[in-house]
C-alpha cells in the first residue's frame, strides 16, 4: 500500500496555466503521481434540465462538492483507492462512469479554487498559485471554449463578464495569500524546474530535497497565516512560456 508523501495544490484563475504546470512537473514520473482535477468535483446536477445547468455559476465555491473532494483526498492520503467522478463539459454535468484512482507517492490537486477550502489546505504540503494577466487568461479561455468545446463566442464572453471575472476577483485571487509559491506569467521554466525536482525526489523517496531551503517555506501548517509574503518564481532567461489547455467551466 502506497501512502502519499507529498501533496501539492495548484490554484489560479481560468486560463492561468494551472494544468500546464501540473502536467510539466509530473510527466517524467507519471506512474508515481496522482492528478486530481477539481473540475471532476462539480456538484451532480442531474436533477436540473440542460437549460438550467447552463445558467449555473460554475466559478462560485458552491458549485463544487467539497465534502466528496475532502473525503477522497483523505482516503488517498490514508493509502486507499477512490472512485473519482468524471465531468462532461458539453453537458455541464457529471458522466455516469467513474475512474479508479490508486494512491501514489505524490498527489496533485489543481483547479481554480484548489487553495480555497481550509480543510483541504491542511492536507497540502505545498500550495502553488499561478498568476497570469487577465487579458491573457481571457484569450486562452475563448480559444479553449470556442475551439475545443464548440461554444459560441457571445456566450463565452457573456459568461466571462457575468460570472468568471467577478468570481475570480471575489474568491479565486484572494486564495493567493495561502500560497507558498506564486508563479508569475503562467508556467515559467524556473518554477516548473523547481517543482519538477521536488516531485521527482518524492517519487524516488529521496529525502535530500529540502522545501525550506529551496522555496523558503515553513513546514509548520499551523503557522501558515503568519508567513511572510510568498516568493515569486521568475521566468528563465529565454522567456519561454507554455499555453494552458486546462479545464474549468
Amino acid at each position: 500500500m502506497t501512502i502519499p508523501s507529498f501533496v501539492i495544490g495548484i490554484a489560479g484563475g481560468t486560463g492561468a496555466g494551472k494544468t500546464t504546470v501540473a502536467r510539466e512537473v509530473t510527466e517524467d514520473v507519471s506512474d508515481s503521481v496522482t492528478r486530481i482535477p477539481m473540475d471532476n468535483y462539480y456538484e451532480d446536477l442531474s436533477h436540473l434540465d440542460f437549460e438550467e445547468r447552463e445558467e449555473v455559476n460554475y466559478d462560485h465555491p458552491s458549485a463544487f462538492e467539497w465534502e466528496l473532494l475532502r473525503d477522497h483526498l483523505d482516503e488517498l492520503l490514508s493509502g486507499q483507492t477512490i472512485e473519482m467522478p468524471q465531468y462532461d463539459f458539453t453537458m455541464h454535468n457529471r458522466k455516469d462512469e467513474h475512474v479508479t484512482v490508486e494512491p501514489t507517492d505524490v498527489v496533485v490537486l489543481e483547479g481554480i479554487l484548489a487553495l480555497y477550502d481550509s480543510e483541504i489546505n491542511e492536507m497540502l504540503d505545498l500550495q502553488v498559485y499561478v498568476e497570469t494577466d487577465a487579458d491573457v487568461r481571457i484569450l486562452r479561455r475563448i480559444e479553449r471554449d470556442v475551439v475545443d468545446r464548440e461554444r459560441d463566442l457571445e456566450g463565452v464572453m457573456d459568461q466571462y463578464l457575468s460570472t468568471v471575472k467577478p468570481m475570480h476577483e471575489q474568491f479565486v485571487e484572494p486564495t493567493k495569500k495561502h500560497a507558498n509559491l506564486i508563479i508569475p506569467e503562467g508556467a515559467n521554466r524556473v518554477a516548473v524546474n523547481l517543482l519538477e525536482e521536488k516531485v521527482q525526489a518524492e517519487a524516488r523517496s529521496h529525502p535530500t530535497w529540502n522545501v525550506d531551503e529551496e522555496l523558503n517555506l515553513s513546514d509548520d501548517h499551523a503557522d501558515r497565516d503568519s508567513r511572510r509574503a510568498p516568493p515569486a518564481a521568475t521566468p528563465g532567461g529565454d522567456g519561454e512560456r507554455w499555453h494552458s489547455a486546462e479545464n474549468g467551466e
